[in-house]
């Protein structure tokens, strides 16, 4: 998962640099220069290439030590972007610096993504032009020789590019989905912790409403993975603060079937992605994206609504303030002895205000912060600027920026996004 999730990872600075961040990385994918799409389309943006590319290889880095892979892993990862001819980044390494995995990651990608676009011929054509300046001549030399076999290989083998399978990996354990759902959370910094909190309250439901313990871990895994989808929208939408045009709302409808496509890809994860497309369904037909009726609705599928609505209620977004929790949970209420949600679900999850999301104790590593740093860190995760951030605490921006240098220091990270998934996985936020 990680190279391609953390496109999450820098997804508010690229829609801050170039608008629309999901149709922009398509653009700068599509780019037939002989270096790098993305480093020629951000010219002229200052240091955007490098900036951009810092986040999401730290990111991925981090994610990669989470995952505990090993050293030569976690160094590939750190240094997606870099180039054989020293241009690329972060660190401007060449030749034989940069890890032969990475090499093998562009060329793949470079003759998946020209050769959907453009066709073999131009696709082999671009690569070409790339040799020397990406990857190795060698290298790319073998890529073009087998190029028409491989990917007629890949057309008629389903199983070379069909849904892979996690089950070994993640046999007992959710560790690796939490991580994907705080990058997940990282393309919206006001949606910071989102997802880790609708699962915990979703479980806690499903809980006291008798499930077995197989169905509460099912709505616990579909709730980390909901979020999925909304890569798809891009960020600009998200932060409107007003009514949604019509074919931006359209857009949004599509989450949950984007959610429950991409999280198939997993075949061990298929019975949560089909939990998690019915995130936003109503029991009387008014959601989305099938608009089907509560018989319909699978129970889980219920819990996890009702959940995420509740969250999202207790949380300040673009177009509105938080709800306090008491007026949370009669707006759900209401909705739900409307028909929009399930009565008796909703009466498990505002039956005890505060204890129902089921807040973890404190983590070991809760000294590493003081007070203050972690309140700064908690605005600044959740997208506030330094000068913001400094309006809330009633502190000077100058103090703040000490107090962010002196968090990154401690949790050896030079990006937001990065100190947001290294202290959301510590439960420092």
């Amino acid at each position: 998962m990680t190279p391609r999730a953390c496109c999450t990872a820098n997804a508010p600075e690229f829609a801050q640099l170039f608008g629309d961040d999901v149709s922009g990385r398509k653009a700068l994918l599509a780019i037939q220069s002989p270096g790098s799409g993305f480093r020629h389309g951000s010219r002229g943006k200052g240091s955007a290439f490098l900036s951009l590319s810092r986040i999401h290889c730290e990111v991925s880095g981090d994610i990669a030590a989470q995952l505990q892979l090993d050293d030569e892993t976690q160094f590939a990862l750190q240094h997606l972007f870099e180039s054989h001819d020293g241009t690329g980044a972060p660190d401007g390494l060449r030749g034989d610096q940069v890890p032969m995995a990475v090499y093998m990651a562009s060329l793949a990608g470079d003759l998946d993504i020209f050769h959907r676009l453009y066709g073999i011929e131009r696709a082999c054509r671009v690569i070409d032009e790339r040799a020397d300046v990406l990857y190795p001549r060698s290298l790319a030399n073998v890529l073009l020789k087998h190029a028409q076999p491989w990917l007629s290989a890949l057309e008629q083998d389903p199983t070379w590019s069909g849904p892979c399978s996690l089950d070994a990996t993640l046999a007992g354990r959710t560790t690796s989905l939490e991580i994907l759902a705080h990058v997940i959370d990282l393309k919206l910094p006001w949606m910071t912790g989102y997802s880790r909190d609708v699962a915990q309250l979703a479980r806690h439901a499903a809980r006291q409403l008798g499930l077995n313990e197989a169905s509460q871990q099912r709505v616990y895994r579909a709730a980390l993975i909901h979020g999925m989808g909304r890569a798809s929208v891009p960020n600009m939408v998200w932060d409107t603060p007003g009514r949604l045009a019509q074919s931006a709302w359209e857009r949004v409808r599509l989450v949950p079937y984007w959610t429950g496509r991409a999280a198939r890809q997993i075949g061990s994860l298929s019975g949560e992605a089909e939990v998690a497309s019915y995130a936003y369904e109503r029991p009387d037909g008014s959601g989305y994206f099938r608009e089907v009726k509560e018989v319909s609705i699978p129970f889980e599928g219920r819990i996890l609504a009702a959940a995420a609505a509740l969250v999202s209620l207790r949380a300040a977004r673009p177009w509105r303030e938080a709800h306090t929790e008491h007026a949370a949970s009669q707006l759900l209420m209401a909705e739900a002895q409307a028909g929009r949600y399930d009565v008796d679900i909703v009466r498990v999850l505002v039956a005890r205000p505060g204890a129902s999301a089921a807040r973890l104790p404190a983590a070991p590593s809760a000294g590493l912060l003081t007070e203050r740093e972690r309140d700064v860190l908690r605005c600044i995760s959740l997208g506030a600027s330094n000068k913001l951030a400094a309006q809330k605490l009633a502190i000077s921006p100058s103090t703040v920026r000490t107090h962010v240098e002196s968090v990154f220091r401690k949790l050896e990270c030079s990006t937001r996004a990065a100190a947001t998934l290294k202290a959301t996985q510590l439960g420092l936020l």
